[in-house]
């Protein structure tokens, strides 16, 4: 069992992604790390699927001294949810940090969308969301003030109505748990990072945001990575059901 707090990350497979780079910033702070993963999901995406990834960010945080656990899981199925809790606790110990970084995300506008795309996104953005956050305050067992729950949304919709439909879900969810769980003393936060270059942007992209982004850089994981281990710390303690942005202060 884990000595150390147990923080677990959803949708961390790949190398540049956002959940790998929470997951590192969080075991150099002293934590050991659940991660849950879908290959096949991936596989299906214009960056592919690399299970070797997934093994190398495993050996950097045991390097950082965290012990690690890793699960293959279909957030779409609701069994998803019990199974991922249950080889956590197995495996490491109670959860006291819930990260939400995963995401169901095919472009569709409001007249592609099809209702099987639709359902998709809401499967596992928003009711996979719901599930998992209502897998860890069943379970929580950590000290009161010391649970912390953390998801990463987007606000982009038009042309992408699914995902951003779903996770305008999502963030409800998320910031209803900040109410519903006081009594536990769990926080809940959502976290925005505007436009972050895991790989997909063009360089034309990257110049834009650039040139329209007051902080004069495209954002990198890292930037949202260190805002969830500082919410996580003791000192994020009073932030709280907040949908904060971290994307550099669009013009």
């Amino acid at each position: 069992m884990s000595r150390q707090p147990v923080a677990l990350i959803t949708g961390a497979s790949r190398a540049r992604g956002i959940g790998s780079a929470i997951a590192t910033a969080l075991a150099e702070s002293g934590w050991d790390i659940a991660l849950t993963y879908w290959h096949a999901y991936d596989a299906g995406m214009p960056w592919h699927s690399n299970p070797d990834e997934v093994k190398s960010l495993c050996i950097r945080l045991e390097d950082c001294g965290a012990a690690v656990a890793t699960i293959e899981a279909d957030l779409s199925q609701p069994e998803s949810a019990t199974r991922i809790f249950d080889s956590v606790e197995r495996d490491l110990g109670p959860v006291t940090a819930l990260i939400l970084s995963h995401c169901h995300s095919v472009d569709s506008d409001i007249l592609s969308t099809s209702v099987e795309s639709f359902d998709t996104h809401f499967a596992v953005n928003a009711r996979a969301t719901w599930l998992l956050v209502r897998e860890y305050g069943r379970r929580f067992r950590s000290a009161p003030g010391s649970g912390r729950i953390v998801s990463i949304t987007s606000d982009h919709t038009a042309g992408n109505l699914p995902y951003g439909a779903s996770k305008g879900a999502m963030d409800r969810i998320v910031l209803a748990a900040a109410q519903e769980f006081r009594s536990q003393g769990v926080t809940a936060n959502v976290i925005n990072p505007g436009a972050t270059d895991t790989g997909w942007m063009s360089p034309e992209m990257m110049t834009n945001i650039e040139n329209t982004t007051l902080s004069g850089r495209v954002g990198v994981p890292r930037d949202c990575a260190n805002l969830v281990t500082f919410l996580c710390s003791p000192e994020g303690n009073r932030i709280n059901a907040q949908l904060l942005y971290s994307n550099g202060g669009p013009q």
